[in-house]
């Protein structure tokens, strides 16, 4: 179990870091910036270690989302980028045609 002070740090690096991500957020940098503050100051008065290392868990794990949407978002610029559109379209028809199946 971390002390106080380290609980403390973490927390305080946690919403730092989810403040620089939130610049590329789709939404907005500044929806992202509103909503992450409003879970964070829902939580200020949580005093048990346990639950503040639990919310630490959840926030990193929010903070791991956030970069696999960033990846997919740059994965589907360079898939629009170098592949044609007419083979995009074919292939978005398959993927339909076999959900439909489903």
């Amino acid at each position: 179990m971390a002390s106080h002070c380290n609980l403390r740090r973490s927390v305080i690096q946690l919403y730092k870091e989810l403040q620089f991500m939130g610049r590329e957020y789709p939404a907005g940098a500044d929806y992202f910036n509103k909503k992450c503050k409003a879970a964070f100051l829902k939580n200020k008065d949580e005093k048990d270690p346990e639950k503040i290392e639990m919310l630490i868990n959840r926030g990193r794990f929010v903070q791991k989302e956030i970069e696999a949407l960033y990846s997919l978002r740059k994965y589907r610029a360079m898939k629009q980028r170098y592949y044609d559109k007419d083979e995009m379209d074919k292939q978005s028809k398959k993927i339909e045609n076999f959900i439909k199946q489903l």
